[in-house]
């Protein structure tokens, strides 16, 4: 049963209450948000409030369903009506959201208590999540350690149990890095499924909603809740999946001890190494179009008030300025091979998968990483895996695959848009996998 579930049931046979868990979630954002940073706004009284109208809701029969009186926290990307939405930068300081984005007034359908919203990445542009104006996110495993990002508040806010679940966005990994590196799961749903209205664009087409929970479970019931599952749901035939393993190449580092957990995870499954870099292509038309959509979202602020932003992303924003024309248009056609190329994959596997990012969390502020024995790039390892499934818009989960050398690993599944059933079916059956499996040292 997931901790939503049990949360659910709790509040229904009077065990507890919408108020009481609310409380309960406040009180340790109050013990832990020190800690980690999680939090850029807590909202106690609009909490309060929302829990006290679910209860009374409850009482006289209204019955919202399974996220009736269930603390959500909500990434600072993403609209909160009256609440400050900061999207992580100098340049929105003071700035007050006007009305809930779409996915939150469908959280709020659903009877779902809004606690606060959480810190990103300075607007969602790098997977550190280290980089924002109200500080970094710091993992509750080990503060000294990035969250990953940029839905890195997100996470941390999961993981240190202050929320069973969160909302997150996801362009290039961000809700499935930071689950993998705080040891909870995050799931990416198809391209469109989930409404973007209200959520600040960092590459609108490769921008997701995606939702971080403590397993994934919990991201299921809130994606079923966000919107509606594809027309047709294949189940799994048989007692076993067929995976195609997406394993280390040069350009997408793993360590030697992350790959045999991850793969390991699996071993219920009928699983085949893919051979070559299939990612390689699409990593490189990933960048090529997630940098001329970021660039076009932020050129003005960039000329006009270039000192308010963080220096990381503003170098990181003036490459992206470089980016010739004709690579993006290279990167479009590019993206329609790899789709058919892919949509070949998956005709012949049930699910892909993979090690969501290569490596375990880094430290605060590294930015560069050694892996078997090689220096990469910190931003490039964490999303060398996560990245090319934004690029085609297909499902994509991070569940918990164990520990190396006393910090979460993830492994993530992929699948087509009418497989989410097989997909979640998988990773829900992991559980007693994972038990199986203790530390790994590095």
């Amino acid at each position: 049963m997931s901790e939503i579930e049990k949360l659910a049931a709790a509040l229904r046979t009077g065990e507890t209450t919408a108020e009481a868990l609310a409380r309960r979630s406040l009180a340790r954002i109050a013990d832990r948000d020190n800690e980690t940073g999680a939090f850029a706004v807590v909202d106690q009284a609009g909490a309060l409030s929302a829990a006290r109208r679910a209860d009374r809701e409850l009482s006289d029969g209204v019955d919202r369903g399974v996220l009736h009186g269930v603390p959500v926290a909500v990434k600072d990307l993403i609209d909160v009506a009256g609440l400050p939405a900061t999207r992580g930068s100098a340049h929105f300081a003071g700035h007050r959201a006007a009305t809930d984005a779409e996915c939150v007034r469908r959280l709020r359908a659903a009877g779902a208590v809004i606690i606060g919203t959480t810190v990103t990445h300075e607007f969602g542009y790098g997977p550190t999540g280290d980089r924002s104006w109200h500080g970094p996110a710091r993992n509750p495993l080990d503060p000294r350690r990035m969250t990953g990002g940029s839905s890195g508040g997100s996470a941390a806010a999961v993981a240190a149990g202050m929320v069973p679940v969160a909302l997150g966005t996801d362009t290039g990994g961000s809700a499935r890095i930071p689950a993998a590196l705080c040891g909870i799961a995050g799931y990416k749903p198809a391209f469109g499924r989930v409404p973007t209205d209200g959520v600040f664009p960092l590459s609108p087409s490769l921008d997701h909603v995606g939702v971080l929970g403590a397993t994934a479970r919990d991201c299921r019931l809130v994606i079923d809740a966000l919107g509606p599952s594809p027309a047709s749901n294949r189940p799994l035939e048989g007692t076993g999946a067929r995976i195609g393993w997406l394993g280390a190449t040069p350009d997408a580092p793993v360590e030697s001890a992350v790959s045999d957990l991850t793969r390991g995870s699996l071993s219920r499954h009928d699983v085949t190494q893919i051979q070559g870099d299939l990612l390689a292509d699409m990593r490189e038309a990933f960048g090529a179009i997630q940098s001329s959509e970021a660039f076009a979202t932020h050129a003005d602020r960039v000329r006009d008030r270039p000192d308010l932003f963080d220096a990381e992303v503003l170098d990181r924003l003036r490459t992206a300025s470089e980016t010739p024309g004709w690579r993006l248009v290279r990167a479009l056609r590019a993206r329609e091979v790899a789709r058919e190329e892919v949509n070949g994959l998956l005709e012949r596997f049930d699910l892909l998968a993979s090690p969501t990012v290569g490596i375990t969390a880094p430290l605060i502020g590294e930015r560069q990483v050694t892996v078997n024995g090689t220096s990469h790039t910190v931003r490039s390892t964490l999303l060398a895996l996560t990245s090319p499934w934004n690029l085609l818009g297909l499902p994509a989960l991070s569940v918990p695959a164990g520990h190396v050398g006393g910090l979460p690993v993830g492994v993530q599944l992929i699948c087509a848009p009418d497989r989410e059933e097989l997909l979640f079916s998988v990773a829900e059956g992991m559980g007693a996998v994972q038990r199986e499996h203790t530390d790994v040292s590095c």
